[in-house]
């Protein structure tokens, strides 16, 4: 009797506890996710293994790729920092907020017909987040706004960011990486070589202590932009043999990136985090140098150009049992202003009814639903020769661009140089159309004229 007491008493824990787990379970997959976005800098097409990159091996960055799926149509906002990001924060085409090209000197802005900073009354997606109950964290390169003589941009609070840990070109430097009034320098407590684990540290601690709370992260690092300085070969000597601009030392620093992002991934599994958080990986544009196109896949252009080199950036997407894993799509394409419309569904986070971007919901492609861009894309770089002199040779690019489905234009804004490209069909970008295909022509040098003359123009005078 005692016997079938006991047992029957097992069973009613076993029972109760099996209907906690599912509960916890229940709830788990009902919380918002967290979200981390992963804005490498100066990342080519062709730098990581599971997009063909052969320079070393990426086998954590891989993982994601193994995990989740894998976009080989994404385009970033512009082929040069500030725009990019400003593009990604805002969901909006940059130039709508006044951003050409990268931020530096009052002079220089002022020069290249830009803003200083970015309005903080711009829409962010960390304040959307913000707003509907996520904690709210950047930890890496801004670049929006603040170093050099700029001294008055807005703080990360203004844009919705509760903490924040960045490099020398934000409003907040952080002091453990910028002892001197610059980039970076042998006297930062942080070295360069550790700016990486740096973030991914202030990454993992923000989101263990906010645990009971989802987490939108913007994780931005400034690898695997130059200067390349791989941690020294010894201790003794303070000081990497290698040259800060030569692939040796790119490969050095990507191995080490490498390490980093499976630390995340890691880190995200020990704290119970990885099956509910949303990790995407991309760069903010091109790659320079490419070492004679390698690090750009094969694709023309590099950093600083419209050509697919200068924009057209890895893409991965994590997401455990909502996302399909070890999927590649080939068939959408898929914009930086889109990411603000579609994490905010992804996650349930209402946008205003006063937003109006210019990025569209693309949550059904990354969850397993491919399908064609039923919107234009458009890209500027540059409005007058200030900054807008490079790269040379055959990878400098018209300053404007429109792609439309299967078609890609680019050509000044004053019609010159018009060039047009089947761009499913030749991704390299190598049989110029624009004669041959003339109704095509017409219609996209249209489009892009009228999309460039809506921008607004500063009054730099």
């Amino acid at each position: 009797m005692g016997f079938n007491r006991f047992s029957k008493s097992v069973i009613q824990i076993v029972l109760v506890i099996s209907l906690l787990t599912a509960f916890v379970q229940r709830r788990a997959a009902q919380s918002p996710p967290n979200i981390i976005v992963i804005l490498t800098d100066d990342m080519g097409y062709g730098d990581i293994g599971a997009y063909g990159g052969r320079f070393v091996p990426t086998p954590n960055i891989d993982r994601l790729a193994a995990s989740g799926l894998k976009l080989t149509q994404y385009y970033s906002g512009a082929p040069i920092c500030s725009p990019s990001r400003a593009s990604i924060l805002t969901g909006m085409q940059p130039g709508k907020w006044n951003f050409t090209t990268f931020l530096d000197t009052q002079k220089h802005n002022k020069d290249a017909e830009q803003i200083d900073y970015l309005n903080p009354g711009a829409p962010s997606i960390a304040r959307f987040f913000k707003n509907a109950g996520y904690a709210t964290g950047h930890f890496g390169k801004w670049h929006m706004g603040g170093g050099r003589d700029v001294t008055n941009a807005p703080g990360f609070v203004q844009y919705g960011f509760d903490e924040h840990a960045s490099t020398y070109e934000s409003p907040e430097p952080d002091p453990a990486i910028t002892a001197t009034n610059w980039i970076w320098s042998d006297k930062d407590s942080i070295k360069r070589w550790d700016r990486s684990k740096y973030f991914v540290d202030r990454t993992l601690d923000f989101m263990k202590r906010h645990k009971g709370q989802p987490c939108f992260v913007n994780l931005w690092p400034d690898d695997v932009h130059t200067p390349w300085v791989p941690e020294p070969e010894t201790e003794y000597t303070g000081k990497s043999p290698l040259k800060p601009q030569e692939e040796a030392a790119f490969k050095g620093v990507l191995k080490e990136y490498d390490v980093q992002i499976g630390r995340l991934v890691d880190g995200l599994r020990e704290l119970g985090l990885a099956e509910n958080t949303i990790i995407i990986f991309t760069s903010d544009n091109g790659a320079l140098p490419t070492f004679g196109g390698a690090r750009s896949g094969g694709l023309r252009g590099s950093k600083l150009s419209l050509y697919e080199g200068g924009i057209r950036m890895p893409f991965l997407i994590s997401w455990p049992g909502h996302i399909p894993a070890n999927k590649t799509d080939d068939r959408s394409e898929l914009h930086a202003t889109d990411l603000l419309p579609t994490l905010s569904k992804l996650a349930g986070v209402k946008i205003p009814e006063s937003y109006h971007g210019d990025g569209i919901d693309r949550s059904g492609i990354l969850l397993g639903k491919p399908s064609l861009r039923k919107k234009e894309m458009y890209w500027e770089y540059g409005r007058n020769d200030v900054a807008y002199n490079y790269p040379k040779g055959n990878d400098r690019s018209p300053r404007l661009a429109v792609r439309s489905g299967e078609w890609k234009l680019l050509m000044d804004a004053d019609g010159s140089k018009v060039e047009l490209y089947n761009i499913v069909k030749d991704s390299a970008e190598t049989t110029n159309l624009q004669a041959t295909e003339e109704k095509i022509t017409k219609e996209l040098s249209g489009k892009l004229v009228t999309w460039w003359k809506s921008l607004p123009k500063l009054n730099v005078n």
